[in-house]
């Protein structure tokens, strides 16, 4: 039996969804695909934090379009090839406006293509090796690249510290690695520093006595150390182990929670370049340092405001766009110009980079503690 009035409400409900009324309360998809277990958990727990911030915000704001915004986390485990998979199932059946991560380069080289085929914008929080974007026109960075990181910390090694012998220590299997030391080489040399010894290891090993005892004999002034966290730390213990008092230089990879437990009292003296500093007294930065902490009971670091910014960039150009078209998207964040964010202002460049300034960070008394700003 049918009720009074029923094909008339069926009637109705297929005129509002042919008029896009039902429609526009649908969410808007944003893919995440990060390493929230495995080696590299603690990149992907910041980064999710900011991320989500991020979405909770927009959406008590209204969202985007008038339509909320939905994350969708995929966990690549820390796994070679598994981003792949992640994105795979993000485009295809989670049908997501676009796709943030990752945060180390190797694996973002993985996804990219994978992004590029199928034209959903991708935006990587802080994959710095300049071949990422390097894919093609879908691919953008929040984040500065590996030519500009290491040019900042050969220059600070050089001219601030008046260092002039390095020794290198490279993971020669993560593409972040050895881009970061070339563009950390070729500008040391250039401004009249050597290279007394280079020394190589493979990404994951835990022992590096062998290296360091080579890296002793050659007498430098200091290693430079373009690691993640986890080796950063284990090569500073087993350095003073050694009776090596050299200091660290390194990249952002270092910017962890566990970092500081990891290599304790060992990294004291340590100088690493990374995005942003929560002691910034500017109006933006404050604001996202507080409400994170509210949030979370902690401060943010470095990748967990690029990926806060990498939402906001996504939302603004879906915005600018007025639609959720790959294509439109696509197009609006290529054209993003002066973007006020957490990290500075973003201003994506030809090759789809954000040209942004580096922060100078030291471990000092057993606290990261915020040294200087470079501006490109």
């Amino acid at each position: 039996m049918t009720r009074p009035h029923a094909h008339l409400t069926c009637f109705c409900l297929l005129f509002l969804l042919a008029a896009g009324v039902v429609r526009a309360t649908e969410p808007i998809r944003l893919g995440f695909f990060m390493s929230m277990t495995g080696r590299d958990a603690s990149f992907g727990e910041a980064s999710v934090k900011g991320a989500r911030l991020a979405v909770e915000e927009l959406n008590a704001a209204g969202g985007v379009l008038g339509r909320p915004i939905e994350l969708i986390v995929e966990d690549n485990r820390s796994i070679a090839g598994e981003s792949v998979t992640a994105v795979k199932k993000l485009i295809s059946r989670d049908k997501v406006v676009a796709l943030i991560g990752e945060c180390v380069s190797a694996r973002t080289l993985e996804a990219a293509p994978v992004a590029q085929t199928a034209g959903v914008p991708l935006v990587t929080p802080g994959s710095t090796n300049p071949r990422v974007t390097d894919i093609g026109n879908c691919i953008f960075r929040v984040c500065f690249a590996d030519p500009f990181q290491g040019e900042v910390l050969a220059s600070f090694a050089y001219r601030r510290l008046g260092l002039r012998r390095a020794a290198l220590l490279i993971d020669n299997t993560a593409p972040y690695s050895v881009g970061l030391a070339e563009a950390f080489r070729a500008t040391f040399t250039a401004l009249g520093g050597e290279i007394v010894v280079r020394q190589q290891y493979t990404g994951g090993e835990r022992d590096f006595r062998a290296q360091l005892t080579t890296i002793r004999a050659a007498r430098p002034d200091f290693i430079f150390l373009p690691a993640y966290y986890v080796e950063a730390g284990l090569a500073a213990k087993q350095a003073r182990e050694l009776g090596l008092a050299l200091p660290f230089l390194g990249g952002d990879a270092y910017e962890a929670p566990q970092f500081l437990d990891i290599g304790g009292a060992a990294l004291e003296g340590t100088y690493y370049s990374t995005h942003y500093s929560p002691e910034n007294r500017d109006p933006t930065v404050q604001r996202f340092v507080a409400s994170f902490r509210q949030r979370h009971g902690i401060v943010p670091n470095g990748l967990a405001a690029l990926t806060y910014d990498a939402v906001r960039l996504i939302a603004d150009a879906i915005t600018r766009a007025s639609s959720t078209g790959h294509a439109e998207v696509r197009a609006a964040l290529a054209a993003t110009r002066d973007f006020a964010s957490v990290t500075g202002r973003t201003t994506m460049n030809a090759h789809r980079d954000a040209v942004k300034d580096a922060a100078i960070m030291t471990v000092r008394d057993g606290r990261i503690v915020f040294v200087e700003t470079v501006r490109p």
